[in-house]
């Protein structure tokens, strides 16, 4: 029965269905506030009034009863037109800006429309939750849309596409390093929390704990820590830019990118400070939102396309304080969305973490439910039944109870994936060299194939008790000497019962011990103090001098097969072993004997001890490094001192004339080659009542020479004559040496002053002062041979005349020669130049007065008018041919 109303009905139904096919069309053409006004001029009726409780009998239907039907329909017609009109469209997506909206490299996307009206009954439902999450889409598309856009560090952009471009097969590293970093953060907001327990809040937010959450469907692996949150301020500074590492001014991350670009191992991003930038192997997204006790809840993000966003966050849960990273992964990387793979990775890089971590798992579990099963009854009894056996079958009944059956059902819970018991609590007896291997790699953040080449585990007892654990790395760090003297950061953490308090102690091991790994857990310690009133304590003193004993102890046993164990072998593991081990301890030497040296030239204390690990070459290790019990177990009777000599290269050392006559008697000789060596020998000055006597210097005693003063007397003349001739070039006397052989003479220096070598590395020095330069480099003492013919034709020719000037400039020639093959600089080699050409000049028979011809001034200036023309033709016949073609 058609009515007034009904056209305008049938008109609004259209206008719906019109909105539901167009979907995001009204929502982006128009806004549901005017869908909503356009819907209004239509349908005009007024309300239909309320009925009343008690009118509830059914009655003929009249012509007027239809029209308020018809009224009927219009709020739920207005209620879905509004509710359809602010669902996006089931294609459009969020964007991480405006000024992207364009892009078709969407982010996130929203849920269908069918998806949400399907959890609605009829679909016609209010639905508050869809409101509300349609409320929070917009409101997050408005955030971004107004979020502050920054650009990459340029050395963060190189350092990405490294990454993403990388074929790197390893892509696991990601999580350990997200891991390390959540542990940072927990270990800061536990230190604070130890003078003030308010910055760790209430509830959830004092658990000090790292979570992991999948979604599969989604494709989002997400990393939550509460430890100590970033700043706005911070998310720029630690995500978008590459720091400085301490005063030194060394960019490490810029150190890790040209490493990569020279065939670096990307395994060794952690040891760069910039781990973070791992998750692009494995992500094209992510999304870092962050909480600190000092700042707003802020969203990091970043597609790595060289910039990133960053907007305040209202729209996820409030984390109370700490950070969430959430990886959007690649295709290529659905493997890290199943769980065992993430139990895998944190048993094997992050097992010893010293915060818990949990993975939200499923696991099934066996729940009892009703059983579908129709109960079988009994058949029907014919026969009569006695009055007490119907009491017995009431009271079966009414014992009876429904039947069940157990079937699998999967729930979710926290698991914990590191329940491992800190290392260093436990007795060294009960842990494995695995365990111990897998914890230094956890604890160095080094995750290469090697083992530590030791470790030291111990407890100390007394006046101040503590644990330590030490470990000496397989290499060194590639800046261990770089900033020597300016870092005050450390690789041993400080705990206190338990709690992490700093790595940056220098007061727990000297600089020299810097390369050793480990952390120390002391229970004297007092716990609420700041860092600076800790260095201070006393008890540190003590605990610095057993770590020195300890570590310098491990360090011996690399070196040194444990007498103990040694003895119980046979002799064919003794060799295997002892050839390993002199090939452990020829690697430390190679990554850390530098650091031996200069802990001879600091601690005077344990000087004796630090000898016993040097290790050098010489002229009978055959190649091999020696140590200076090995050289005294060598030592000729009666030989009273320890020979060296200090150079550039061992090669260079071998020919040297100062060996000549030591060699020739069968004196060992230890090579120094090591420029800190310089400075070593003039700390190191005996050792087990030996002296060390460097043969490039004055003093050198090979024993009595019975014709060494009749020698003197022959060549007295010679030896005042040639010190008055070289008057001018600082030499302080002219004496017969006992160290040569087949040289003619060679330049020392005096026992206190500056070897050749040590001249050079100080006039290598930018900052290197001349006058002391002059001062340190002593008087010159020229030593000759008195059974070189040279010598002796010219103590001859001086005896016949002193005062003939080719005697002197022969002379003169001999000393400089000498000088440069003693390691000496020449102080003037055009002079020594000059010198040469005159000798060549004579033993050619060319007259001192012969010219050089000149040329002919006039076909010079031929030659270069024929040279400026042939130049100029080309040019000519180019613009002649420019001007063809025009």
């Amino acid at each position: 029965m058609a009515t007034k109303n009904s056209p305008r009905v049938g008109k609004l139904s259209s206008s719906v269905r019109s909105s539901m096919l167009a979907g995001s069309k009204s929502s982006c053409g128009g806004s549901p506030k005017d869908l909503f006004y356009e819907a209004a001029a239509i349908c005009k009726a007024p309300p239909k009034p309320k009925r009343k409780r008690s009118d509830r009998t059914p009655t003929p239907t009249t012509r007027g009863e239809q029209h308020a039907m018809g009224n009927w329909a219009l709020p739920s017609a207005l209620l879905l037109l509004l509710l359809l009109s602010t669902v996006p469209d089931r294609g459009r997506k969020l964007h991480a800006n405006a000024e992207d909206s364009g892009d078709s490299d969407d982010l996130v996307d929203l849920p269908k429309v069918e998806d949400k009206l399907g959890a609605v009954p009829h679909g016609l439902s209010t639905d508050s939750e869809v409101a509300k999450r349609e409320a929070e889409s917009i409101s997050r598309r408005t955030l971004r849309s107004n979020a502050e856009k920054f650009e990459f560090q340029a050395e963060v952009s190189r350092l990405m596409d490294i990454i993403i471009n990388s074929l790197y097969s390893n892509k696991d590293i990601f999580l350990r390093e997200l891991i390390s970093n959540a542990s940072d953060a927990l270990d800061k907001i536990r230190f604070l929390s130890l003078t003030d327990k308010e910055v760790l809040g209430e509830g959830d937010n004092t658990k000090l704990d790292i979570l992991m959450k999948l979604d599969k469907e989604k494709k989002i692996l997400s990393i939550r820590d509460r430890g100590i949150g970033m700043t706005k301020e911070d998310l720029i500074k630690n995500l978008g830019t590459i720091a400085k590492s301490g005063t030194s001014g060394v960019i490490i991350g810029t150190a890790f990118v040209e490493k990569m670009q020279t065939g670096g191992d990307l395994n060794l991003i952690g040891q760069f400070g910039v781990g973070f930038y791992s998750v692009y192997l494995v992500a094209d997204y992510v999304e870092v939102i962050s909480k600190h006790n000092d700042d707003k809840q802020y969203v990091w993000e970043s597609k790595a396309d060289g910039s990133f966003a960053i907007s305040e966050d209202t729209w996820n849960e409030p984390l109370g304080r700490g950070t969430e990273i959430r990886l959007h992964l690649r295709d290529e990387a659905k493997e890290y969305l199943e769980e065992d793979k993430l139990k895998e990775l944190v048993k094997k890089y992050s097992e010893f973490i010293n915060f818990p971590i949990y993975l939200w798992a499923s696991k099934e579990v066996d729940v009892e439910v009703p059983s579908d099963e129709e109960e079988s009854t009994d058949e029907e009894e014919t026969s009569e039944t006695s009055p007490s056996e119907e009491e017995e079958t009431e009271e079966d009944a009414s014992e009876k109870k429904p039947k069940t059956k157990t079937v699998k059902e999967t729930t979710y819970d926290w698991e914990v994936l590191n329940d491992m018991k800190a290392v260093w609590l436990r007795n060294p007896k009960e842990v494995s060299e695995e365990e111990y291997t897998k914890f230094y790699h956890s604890l160095a953040k080094d995750f290469g194939d090697e083992k530590p080449l030791a470790w030291s585990h111990f407890t100390a007892e007394g006046d101040v008790e503590f644990k330590a654990l030490l470990f000496v790395p397989p290499k060194a760090p590639h800046d261990l000497y770089e900033s020597y003297y300016n870092t005050h950061k450390s690789n041993l953490k400080l705990y206190v019962r338990r709690v992490f308090i700093s790595d940056e102690f220098d007061e727990l091991l000297p600089k020299y011990l810097n390369f050793l790994k480990g952390l120390v857990d002391s229970d004297t310690l007092p716990l609420n103090v700041s860092r600076e009133m800790l260095q201070q304590h006393s008890s540190l003193k003590t605990i610095k001098k057993k770590l020195i004993r300890k570590a310098l102890d491990m360090i011996r046993r690399i070196a040194d097969e444990d007498p103990d164990e040694f003895h119980n072998k046979d002799k064919k593991e003794k060799e295997s072993e002892e050839n390993e081990k002199k090939g452990q301890y020829t690697k430390f030497w190679n990554e850390f004997g530098k650091s031996i040296k200069l802990g001879i030239i600091e601690d005077a204390q344990n000087r004796n001890r630090l000898a016993k690990l040097l290790r050098f070459e010489s002229t009978k290790s055959d190649g091999k490094l020696a140590s200076l019990d090995e050289y005294i177990s060598r030592m000729k009777p009666g030989q009273k001192d320890i020979f060296y000599i200090t150079g550039t290269s061992k090669e260079q050392l071998e020919k040297s004339p100062f060996l000549e006559r030591l060699t020739k008697k069968n004196y060992e000789v230890i090579f120094f080659t090591d420029p800190v060596d310089e400075y070593l020998m003039q700390y190191l000055m005996d050792y087990e009542d030996k002296k060390f006597q460097n043969v490039s210097k004055e003093g050198l005693k090979l024993g009595k020479d019975s014709k060494l003063k009749d020698l003197k007397e022959s060549f007295k003349e010679l030896t005042n004559w040639w010190k008055d001739a070289l008057s001018s070039e600082n030499v302080d006397s002219v004496k017969i040496s006992n160290r040569l052989d087949n040289t003619p003479c060679v330049v020392v220096t005096s026992k206190y002053g500056w070897s050749a070598n040590m001249e050079k590395i100080m006039q290598s020095q930018t900052l290197s002062d001349a006058t002391k330069q002059a001062y340190m480099r002593g008087k010159r003492v020229l030593e000759i041979n008195p059974r070189h013919p040279i010598i002796k034709e010219l103590r001859d020719r001086v005896a016949q005349d002193s005062k003939d000037e080719s005697v002197k400039q022969t002379a003169r020639l001999i000393y400089q020669t000498a000088l440069m093959e003693s390691g000496f600089i020449l102080n003037d080699p055009k002079d020594f130049a000059s010198s040469i050409y005159k000798s060549v000049q004579q033993s050619l028979d060319i007259s001192p007065d012969a010219a050089v011809e000149e040329e002919d001034e006039v076909e010079e200036a031929e030659a270069e008018e024929k040279e400026s023309t042939a130049k100029a033709e080309p040019e000519d016949a180019d613009e002649s041919s420019a001007k063809d073609e025009l």
